[in-house]
């Protein structure tokens, strides 16, 4: 079961990799294709809006085809998107390769934790499912570090294409991987195939526990695929809690932090190099407390980790914008020294004045430089007039992703695979899925419109405040889920009987 969840798992690798690589491409592709800040926004969430449309199809297909076939397919889509992106002639290849590989994310991030959960023993349901999460964020500090080792290689104008490029590895692998793995043995059930699935739960669950299952899986029940089927009033209250978790997930920030870090962290003015290198520091971060996350789920529950996660995103987020919300910007006579003479001579007149926000100080820049000086320069007088602690904004960064790691980023997925029924698991997870990336997609593409227009200050309170009311909700309405068989939590959560079959 092990070996077949790191396998199946390797999805989420490539889903954090291809999700996370983009971080340390867009200064580039926007200095590259001559972009504005909404066009860096469609580079970077072009993939959650292919793979909100993959969530909404993944499941019902694999309904149709299996598990593990869409799954194959996914594998190949990454393949194909990472060879189309490093190659990419211009901005509109760019986005559309990236949408090729948003359609394996969003297959990939449906499919595996629902195929491990249908395998795995309950008694470790939920380390085994987060193996899928732990991999996700695996894919993403492999990602922040490749970036940066390729930052340094000093491989000049093409290092974006080598980011993106060197996903293909990874991608063969998973795809050659997959034809090792068995089909879910719930699915076959669902087929009508109940010698092959007696087999596969006697390999995975053990014998105890494949004799439980095959005798309260529903006799007879039909796979459905129709939306109208969410709309039964017994699925009201886990299909709404599931989609409380989904939207809270992203609306906290989480992706605009993973997919723009550098570019944050350049906001506090510590450098490129430097913002890279903090960048890897969040992929460890994230890394660490996702481990901790899997030795304590089965232990302590779903339901602790939820609420002491989301408390800490709140806290963490409003530190953030209390940050810069306190920061200033101010550019001196002698932070002009070592810049280029024409730079000079255009900022001379700025020289003693002071912005209080980092919005006032980007349009006081634009206004004097043209949009296409001040971003080729954005980091090196950010660098020169800000006036802040960036410590203790890593600190809140730091804080926001071990806060995240810990609950909302494994906890949701665990959800997913637990709360639906079987006759509709995979339809309730797709539409799930889609919301959540909907969400995302919002959150990636207006994040550098938000940092221009309204200030990085208020962009972190506006993330803060949303964490705040999701801990409410979560703490009135998300119920416990551990150390019980899917039919059973089917009977408690639904109040739908398991058939003897």
């Amino acid at each position: 079961m092990i070996r077949i969840a790191v396998i199946v798992a390797l999805g989420g690798f490539l889903m954090g990799f291809d999700a996370s690589v983009i971080s340390g491409v867009v200064g580039s592709v926007e200095e590259t294709f001559a972009l504005d800040a909404l066009q860096v926004g469609w580079v970077v969430a072009s993939l959650a809006l292919t793979s909100s449309v993959a969530m909404l199809f993944a499941g019902p297909l694999s309904d149709r085809i299996g598990r593990r076939t869409v799954l194959r397919i996914a594998a190949l889509l990454f393949l194909v998107s990472a060879i189309a992106s490093a190659l990419a002639p211009d901005y509109v290849t760019l986005v559309l390769a990236r949408m090729l590989g948003g359609l394996g994310v969003g297959a990939a991030l449906i499919l595996a934790p629902m195929y491990i959960a249908e395998l795995a023993p309950a008694r470790a349901r939920g380390r085994l499912v987060s193996v899928n999460q732990l991999n996700i964020v695996i894919g993403i500090s492999v990602a922040f570090f490749s970036n940066y080792l390729l930052n340094q290689a000093e491989l000049g104008a093409v290092a974006w294409r080598w980011m993106l490029g060197v996903e293909a590895v990874p991608a063969i692998v998973y795809l050659v991987s997959l034809f090792a793995v068995p089909e879910s043995p719930r699915w076959l059930l669902l087929q009508g195939d109940r010698e092959a699935a007696e087999r596969v739960l006697r390999r995975t669950a053990g014998e105890v526990e494949a004799r439980a299952t095959l005798a309260s899986f529903a006799a007879g029940v039909e796979l459905e695929s129709s939306p109208r089927a969410l709309l039964d009033p017994a699925l009201r209250t886990v299909l709404a809690v599931g989609l409380l978790v989904a939207v809270l997930q992203q609306i906290t920030g989480i992706n605009a932090v993973f997919f723009y870090a550098p570019m944050i962290f350049e906001q506090t003015g510590i450098g490129t190099d430097a913002a890279f290198m903090q960048a890897v520091l969040v992929g460890l971060v994230n890394l660490a407390f996702t481990i901790v996350a899997m030795a304590c789920i089965d232990r302590i529950g779903r339901r602790p980790l939820l609420l002491a996660g989301v408390a800490g995103i709140a806290c963490s987020m409003l530190l953030l914008s209390a940050c810069f919300g306190s920061a200033h910007y101010a550019l001196e006579a002698n932070d002009l020294a070592d810049l280029d003479p024409t730079l000079v001579e255009a900022l001379e007149a700025g020289v003693g004045m002071r912005w209080e926000t980092d919005a006032e100080f980007r349009a006081a820049m634009t206004g004097v430089l043209g949009d296409a000086t001040f971003q080729a320069n954005e980091s090196t007088l950010l660098q020169k007039a800000i006036v802040l602690e960036p410590m203790l904004v890593l600190a809140g960064i730091l804080a926001f992703v071990a806060s995240f790691a810990v609950s909302l980023g494994p906890v949701m997925w665990v959800l997913f695979s637990e709360l639906f029924p079987n006759r509709v698991r995979a339809l309730a997870v797709s539409v799930a899925g889609l919301v959540n990336s909907g969400v995302s997609f919002g959150v990636q593409l207006f994040f550098p419109w938000e940092l221009e227009m309204l200030g990085a200050s208020t962009t972190f309170f506006i993330y803060g405040a949303f964490a705040s009311v999701g801990l409410l909700l979560v703490y009135r309405w998300v119920p416990e889920t551990r150390g019980h068989s899917l039919e059973a939590l089917e009977q408690r959560l639904t109040g739908e009987p398991a058939a003897t079959a």
